[in-house]
């Protein structure tokens, strides 16, 4: 529970849904107190009334003189200042109770009607506020006739201290029933939102390569997402195979005309003219460079579109040095290998095993002695460190040479995509390939997404 209050205070949501739910119990105290004065008041009134029949009823004549014979039995109306008071005003004639003592009920403003009654507020005895009710009535003739003002009054001070209790008692109720409220809110939070979380989870596991479909084992209330989600994953999956298809397509049938041009470009070559042969022969073996680029990022494609691969770092490493050392630039270096056994990327070994082969001809080139070629994972990325001691690239030049084609020594041998192949399998991979400076020369520094993560 401390745990879900922890959640609870940390998210900005919770926190304002807290606050709402404040601030409706908080309203709602407001309106049960204000529909609990009215009804008090009603009561109140509905009281005074029959007490107001009480006093008409007790009206007789004594002596000449109108006075009041049966009186309301509360004892408040007989007490000085009591909070219960009443009065019969006739002609210049005024009975009161003794709770008046020596005062009298004025009422301000015209008196109602004949029969009906007035409801009124205004100060009393002492100072006091009170409600009260009036009421002009015609006396029969046992009465002498005439018309007479009765009025009824109480210490309105009972009603507030009435409404005051309400909210003091509401107050208990309140606190329990936000406790309940904001613990029902959690609960929905921890436990009803648990398969939305599961679903952040899930697309995640999509985007990083660690599933491929979303699947079924989720609640009725989620498959129908779920279910479009895996809808939708067929339908890209389906026009990435298609486009595969095409970009393969379009590869090698450019691939086969470039090769019969190259030929054409050996028999000028044969019948002794050289400049145009050698110029065919560099345009075609150029285009020829891309074309092979391209298919390798058609196969890459199709490796990315199936089941998720696993590349061991140091075995990959290992096969691919084992080749570069019989090259003439890597025969002449001293290759070291820095790599845990156990580091796993995400990516196919034969794509891996491309990058870094890039990478280490690329370093073998511009070394002057030594490659070394270093792995370390921090949390969920692997890190591959291709590192020469030779005159390395100064820093402006760095992001300018990973440009497709980019070559800053344009005397050397190659098309210039060793790196920006490294690239395009690093980002299909879901990883990145930068430059920085070495010790002695250039690193190229490629990130990848570590299994098991």
């Amino acid at each position: 529970m401390i745990a879900c209050e922890q959640a609870f205070a940390a998210s900005p949501a919770g926190a304002l849904r807290g606050a709402a739910i404040l601030l409706a119990l908080a309203a709602a105290a407001m309106g049960l107190t204000w529909l609990f004065g009215i009804h008090v008041e009603r009561r109140a009134v509905a009281e005074m009334e029959v007490q107001l029949e009480q006093v008409l009823s007790g009206l007789t004549i004594a002596g000449g003189k109108l006075t009041a014979d049966k009186l309301p039995m509360d004892p408040r109306y007989s007490r000085p200042y009591g909070g219960r008071y009443w009065q019969v005003q006739k002609g210049g004639e005024t009975l009161r109770s003794r709770s008046l003592w020596d005062e009298t009920l004025s009422i301000d403003g015209e008196s109602a009607p004949s029969g009906e009654v007035r409801i009124y507020r205004q100060r009393g005895p002492g100072g006091t506020p009170v409600l009260g009710i009036e009421r002009t009535v015609r006396l029969p003739a046992t009465l002498r006739g005439g018309e007479a003002k009765l009025t009824v009054a109480m210490d309105a001070s009972e009603l507030t201290e009435a409404k005051k209790a309400f909210a003091l008692d509401l107050v208990p109720s309140l606190v329990l029933l936000a406790a309940l409220l904001i613990g029902a809110q959690l609960a929905q939070q921890v436990y009803g939102l648990r398969p939305l979380k599961q679903i952040g989870r899930r697309v995640s596991d999509l985007r990083t390569g660690r599933a491929s479909r979303m699947g079924a084992d989720w609640p009725d209330e989620m498959r129908p997402l779920t279910n479009e989600i895996d809808a939708l994953i067929e339908e890209r999956s389906a026009d990435i195979e298609r486009a595969r298809f095409r970009a393969g397509d379009l590869a090698h049938g450019l691939k086969t005309p470039l090769q019969a041009l190259l030929g054409e470009a050996n028999r000028l070559s044969e019948k002794g003219d050289e400049a145009a042969a050698s110029a065919i022969e560099s345009v075609a073996d150029s285009m020829l460079a891309h074309v092979n680029r391209e298919l390798a990022r058609t196969r890459m494609a199709a490796r990315q579109s199936g089941t998720q691969a696993r590349a061991n770092l140091a075995e990959v490493a290992g096969r691919v040095v084992a080749v570069v050392k019989r090259t003439p630039d890597g025969a002449r270096l001293e290759w070291t290998v820095e790599a845990a056994d156990n580091l796993v990327a995400v990516i196919d070994p034969a794509d891996l095993a491309e990058a870094i082969g890039a990478l280490a001809e690329n370093a073998a080139r511009y070394a002057e002695k030594a490659v070394r070629i270093s792995a370390r994972r921090a949390k969920s990325k692997l890190t591959i460190h291709v590192c020469d001691d030779g005159p390395g690239i100064p820093d402006e030049d760095l992001m300018r040479v990973l440009e497709r084609g980019r070559r800053l020594d344009e005397g050397s041998v190659g098309e210039g995509l060793g790196l920006a192949i490294a690239t395009d399998i690093a980002e299909a991979a879901r990883g990145r390939l930068t430059l920085e400076p070495g010790k002695e020369g250039l690193c190229a520094v490629l990130e990848l997404t570590a299994a098991g993560t």
